[in-house]
């Protein structure tokens, strides 16, 4: 017979584990570690200086809220990101990534965000690339069943992701999310990074001496740096460092060129060894105005930028201020006025304005205390607005930036910063 006092004991300890534990696929409900807001700080940054850090929180939850109901697909134990909001038929690798990282960052937000979390991560496993099978196969559904290849971006999205999640949750529930990630960083290195280049392949279907697509033609937006630098951390291998130096040694290359009167960087990048310079690619090398900045390399000053606020590398401050100061200066300092595409001699591409050409910028004027006007202009012109899948996402994870919840899992964070 058990004493009253215990069973009252007992009968507690099971009410605490059914609120804590066990949601949809065994999910565990724990706690984050790390709930939004986090108001992590950046050295030397600024935000939009017209509202209080709550404010600005309040508006990324908002945002967050229209862009989970537009584009995740919940189907029996998997999650996925839709690539259009009408039409939600298609996910990619690239989806799936900023789908991971969104949720992981909006912990303690979303009561959900775990859940979704695993769930997306399913669908991950779910899809293997045909060729390495530790990667994501890039689209889903795939044109040939069985032979989709990966895409870099959204394999690298997803191996910090779940180093995100390791921060937040730990790794002790139904997804081992630490080995996973080291699992898949290991693939990375393995499948789709050049040997002598030292850059990111296009995904692991490139020949590394092939005669158009090889280890020294790369897409710009690849160029993760904050995410090469995580790697680095965590496994404390030296080619994360090496990969690092080419991509920032590439971007500068194209930054010198004469012709090239933006500061901006192209969509694709080859190496000419008649010039002993990284140029831009042929028009038409993978996509369309692949020699441009378009809609591929828009999101340069975003993923650049974000190494100088998070590391404050000094490499990665001076690129991508270059771009910054010039897009300033293309758009007659008014933010809204960015197109959407520019040719590198400063010509535009798209004669309209969309939140996911100018939404990085916000990341790049974060850097620069002098920029403050055009960062608060930046930010009332994005703030509100919502176009697609794409726009929405990169937009999304901006913000997370431009509002200090963005942080590094693999470093001590300063959150110093007024709640």
């Amino acid at each position: 017979m058990i004493p009253s006092k215990a069973k009252a004991l007992i009968t507690a300890f099971i009410l605490m584990t059914t609120m804590t534990l066990g949601v949809a696929g065994g999910t565990k409900a724990s706690t984050p570690t790390h709930p939004f807001p986090t108001h992590t700080l950046y050295p030397g940054s600024i935000s939009p200086s017209a509202y209080s850090p709550r404010q600005l929180d309040n508006r990324v939850l908002e945002y967050y809220r229209i862009w989970k109901k537009n584009y995740l697909v919940h189907t029996g134990n998997y999650f996925r990101i839709a690539m259009d909001k009408k039409d939600k038929t298609r996910t990619t690798s690239e989806s799936q990534g900023y789908g991971m990282l969104i949720t992981a960052y909006m912990a303690g937000a979303d009561s959900e965000a775990r859940k979704i979390f695993d769930g997306l991560y399913r669908f991950v496993r779910a899809h293997p690339s045909s060729i390495c099978k530790d990667l994501m196969s890039w689209e889903i559904p795939e044109k040939r069943p069985g032979h989709g290849d990966s895409a870099f971006d959204g394999d690298a999205d997803i191996a910090y992701a779940l180093l995100v999640a390791d921060s937040q949750w730990g790794s002790n529930g139904a997804i081992d999310y630490k080995k996973e990630a080291l699992r898949i960083i290991d693939a990375i290195m393995r499948c789709t990074i050049g040997k002598e280049s030292h850059l990111p392949l296009l995904g692991d279907w490139v020949d590394q001496n092939g005669t158009r697509y090889n280890q020294y033609t790369a897409r710009t937006s690849d160029f993760m740096l904050s995410h090469f630098r995580t790697f680095y951390r965590v496994t404390e291998d030296k080619r994360w460092l090496e990969l690092i130096d080419a991509c920032q040694h590439a971007a500068e290359d194209i930054q010198k060129l004469p012709e090239n009167r933006t500061a901006l960087l192209p969509d694709f990048i080859r190496y000419d060894a008649n010039r002993s310079s990284y140029l831009p690619a042929p028009r038409d090398f993978l996509e369309k105005e692949d020699d441009s900045y378009y809609y591929n390399a828009c999101r340069d000053p975003w993923r650049i930028g974000a190494d100088a606020l998070l590391n404050s590398d000094p490499r990665s401050r001076r690129i991508v201020r270059k771009m910054l100061y010039r897009i300033w200066h293309l758009s007659g300092r008014d933010p809204s006025n960015i197109k959407s595409g520019y040719r590198l001699d400063g010509k535009v591409i798209g004669d309209y304005f969309s939140i996911v050409f100018a939404a990085p910028f916000g990341v790049a004027a974060k850097t620069d205390p002098n920029m403050q006007e055009y960062l608060d202009a930046l930010y009332e012109t994005i703030k509100k607005r919502h176009e697609n899948y794409y726009e929405d996402s990169v937009t999304l994870l901006s913000l997370l930036l431009i509002t200090n919840n963005y942080w590094d899992p693999a470093q001590k964070r300063s959150s110093d910063i007024p709640k």
